[in-house]
């Protein structure tokens, strides 16, 4: 008993006075948090952290969203523990990340992520941290909660719940930034988007998702950065956008990403399209809006059929081209869609079983127009039917000369067995098959012999 209170008097690390801010305690009182409104496993781990010997507070886009009366997705935790310590403490831990360590505490389909409190690279050896033109490569240089807090991007997400007395500690004025509805990036902005440029989306998916207004320091330098996307890696750009499909205000922050010329570092084919193409535009638009109309009633979106929006008009345009280079119409489609999508990876690394998708998604739309004999039966047990007719759909609503052919599918799935073979004799007589001329039958001539 002595040994494990001698333990938590060594590690426990209360907040250095000497440090030039001095963090502001907003007590149970004074704020609307209630440990009712955390998820159970978070507890756990924040209350065996704790008997551990170790600081532990939940911090972050939990503790905001909290505050903002909004459920969040996940809960993460911050602590004074190493990872290899938090692993010791959880039979369900496991550590991830090379380039920041953190450790995933994992009840279920639930993970608690647990990171351990980083400070300045410069106060740690080359093998912990590691920056390269002004941004971060490795971060795993290890400080306390004072120093954690200034490695942080905004003021609203630096927050720091604490489970021994239910106070805030604010060291950055994000509480009084959340209430005025401010996001302010903190220290110098161009610096801390240098360090990691992926904070560029995170600022605008932020604005998008919670109304947040942004402060003029911060907003200056973020449309002049965006080329900085250029250099993360395109798995976690993937990461980001699977991120902005699932938080359902996805055309707000669409327009954002256009307003901030975000949107063109991640779909560099799509951007200049929709520029030039109103039906495009209209198109990407309806597909984002029914998004977040689905994620508002509780239903999953499908990040396979929203690449395939974000992509149609593209892959359509080189279709057309090559068309016009003589290739046949199914040929043009597999060159098209293997290009368009080739190019669109360089980008974002989109998993294989994804591309897959989207290409049916996309191939279907020629499909459709071929509905002779039993073609149409097949298609309605296509795995992907559904994806695709919705596609086509959003299609005919954005503009383009396909009514006719979004009608008759309309009629032909919702139809009876005796209406379905009504609409295809329709299109039989309408479109009849021209008779195939035989060739003439060559009589062989036996070789004569000598």
């Amino acid at each position: 008993m002595l040994k494990g209170l001698f333990k938590k008097i060594q590690k426990k690390q209360p907040i250095s006075k000497n440090k030039t801010h001095q963090p502001v305690i907003i007590p149970r009182a004074e704020h609307t948090i209630s440990r009712t409104m955390i998820s159970h496993n978070a507890l756990k781990v924040l209350y065996r952290l704790n008997s551990a010997g170790y600081s532990a507070y939940l911090v972050g886009g939990c503790v905001r969203d909290l505050l903002l009366n909004k459920q969040p997705k996940d809960f993460d935790i911050a602590t004074n523990a190493l990872p290899e310590e938090i692993r010791k403490l959880f039979r369900n831990c496991r550590l991830i990340g090379k380039r920041f360590r953190l450790a995933h505490v994992v009840f279920g389909k639930e993970i608690i992520e647990v990171a351990t409190f980083r400070t300045h690279h410069q106060e740690g050896q080359e093998k912990h941290g590691h920056m390269h033109e002004g941004m971060i490569i490795r971060d795993n240089v290890y400080g306390a909660i004072e120093d954690d807090v200034w490695r942080r991007d905004f003021t609203v997400n630096a927050l720091y719940y604490n489970i021994d007395d239910f106070s805030i500690i604010d060291y950055t004025g994000g509480m009084q930034d959340l209430k005025a509805n401010m996001l302010r990036m903190i220290g110098d902005p161009v610096q801390r988007f240098h360090e990691d440029p992926v904070r560029l989306l995170r600022a605008v998916r932020f604005m998008g998702k919670l109304g947040l207004q942004i402060s003029p320091e911060t907003e200056k330098p973020l449309q002049d950065l965006s080329d900085l996307l250029a250099n993360v890696s395109p798995a976690r750009l993937y990461q980001e956008v699977l991120k902005f499909f699932q938080e359902g205000a996805t055309l707000n922050t669409f327009k954002l990403f256009q307003q901030y010329r975000l949107f063109a570092q991640l779909f560099p084919q799509t951007a200049p399209v929709l520029a030039s193409q109103p039906e495009a535009a209209k198109l990407v638009e309806a597909a984002l809006y029914n998004t977040d109309q689905r994620l508002q009633a509780g239903k999953t979106v499908s990040p396979a059929f929203l690449f395939a929006a974000f992509l149609w008009h593209p892959i359509l345009n080189y279709v057309k081209h090559a068309q016009e280079g003589g290739l046949p119409i199914h040929v043009a489609y597999e060159k098209a869609l293997k290009a368009v999508l080739r190019n669109q990876t360089a980008s974002l690394t989109i998993p294989r079983h994804l591309i897959v998708t989207i290409q049916e998604i996309c191939f279907l739309q020629h499909r459709f127009t071929c509905r002779y004999g039993s073609a149409p039966l097949r298609l309605l047990d296509h795995p992907r039917f559904r994806a695709g007719y919705d596609l086509l759909l959003l299609r005919t609503a954005a503009g383009e000369a396909t009514g006719e052919l979004s009608d008759w599918w309309t009629q032909f799935y919702h139809g009876t067995p005796e209406q379905r073979e009504a609409l295809m004799k329709t299109v039989s007589q309408a479109n009849p098959k021209k008779k195939r001329r035989r060739r003439p039958r060559i009589k062989k001539h036996p070789a004569k012999q000598d």
